[in-house]
């Protein structure tokens, strides 16, 4: 590495992404990931839709039971 480095022409916050705007990888184990990739292939449906319909009632269900 140079000892000094010239940001003078740099530009503040060019690559900023406000945290509501990142996109998260999530990693699903090969069982998981197999059974809803087959889901989403009979259904004619993306897989994103499908596990983000099943996070959402999953909130429902713990908001119902009472878990925060």
């Amino acid at each position: 590495m140079r000892k000094e480095y010239d940001f003078s022409k740099a530009e503040k916050g060019k690559f900023y992404r406000p945290p509501d705007e990142l996109e998260i990888p999530i990693y699903l184990n090969k069982k998981v990931k197999k059974n809803y990739l087959t889901l989403s292939r009979n259904r004619n449906m993306d897989i994103n839709k499908i596990i983000n319909s099943i996070l959402e009632k999953e909130m429902e269900i713990q908001k119902e039971i009472g878990i925060k």
